[in-house]
């Protein structure tokens, strides 16, 4: 049996960092009995200068991106479709606002630090299902409040760190890490600190890929 430590570098609000996470489980899971993954999450934000209030995702989206409403509608409908395909729930109706995600990495970062074994990866699911499948505000503490509850993490200690600045030096040391190394989108899937798979890659290619990791093939 080979284990495999994963650092899944990611943003709460990426849809395909949603679709990569399920597609990457699909691959383990194949791969059960093989191979045995310790994942970690990486923090990375796609929009550090995101006010608090949050901005309306299609503006935001022609802004960055250049993109028409029409193209906005096409790729969702991509990302939804493959969402299905990996067991992830993209809202029907879109996202209203994309939204400021710091508070949410310093409690990701806080889970690894002092949560149980899987408790970073059910907040992590918290998150993104609040964020892509009911479209709620990540930027409130509220709701990231109740992603901790979800994820079986303590609710008070998750409301101190949210109202002081605890943890965001080591997310800023931890973003900086990776983008200093090349990191400039996500997903990025680094296993064992050597080999990167980029992008919301289907279950084959992650399987294929650890498989020959495992096996020492590259």
């Amino acid at each position: 049996m080979n284990t495999l430590h994963i650092d899944f570098v990611s943003d709460v609000s990426c849809p395909w960092c949603a679709v990569g996470l399920g597609a990457l489980e699909q691959a383990l899971h194949s791969l059960q009995g093989t191979v045995v993954a310790d994942i970690t999450f990486q923090p990375f934000e796609l929009n550090p200068q995101m006010g608090l209030e949050g901005q309306d995702i299609g503006e935001h989206l022609t802004q960055k991106y250049g993109s028409t409403p029409e193209q906005q509608v096409q790729i969702r409908d991509t990302i939804r479709a493959r969402g299905a395909e990996v067991g992830f729930t993209f809202n029907p109706g879109g996202r209203g606002r994309i939204w400021n995600t710091f508070d949410a990495h310093r409690l990701l970062h806080w889970a690894t630090e002092e949560g149980e074994p899987g408790q970073q990866m059910a907040l992590k699911k918290a998150l993104l299902a609040a964020c892509h499948t009911r479209s709620e505000a990540m930027g409130h503490h509220d709701v990231l409040l109740a992603c901790v509850a979800k994820a079986g993490l303590d609710e008070a200690r998750a409301r101190a760190i949210l109202a002081s600045d605890e943890f965001a030096q080591d997310v800023r040391e931890r973003q900086a890490f990776y983008t200093g190394n090349g990191i400039h989108s996500v997903p990025a899937v680094i296993v064992n600190q050597r080999h990167l798979i980029s992008g919301g890659q289907p279950a084959a290619v992650f399987e294929q890929a650890l498989r020959r990791i495992a096996a020492g093939e590259v």
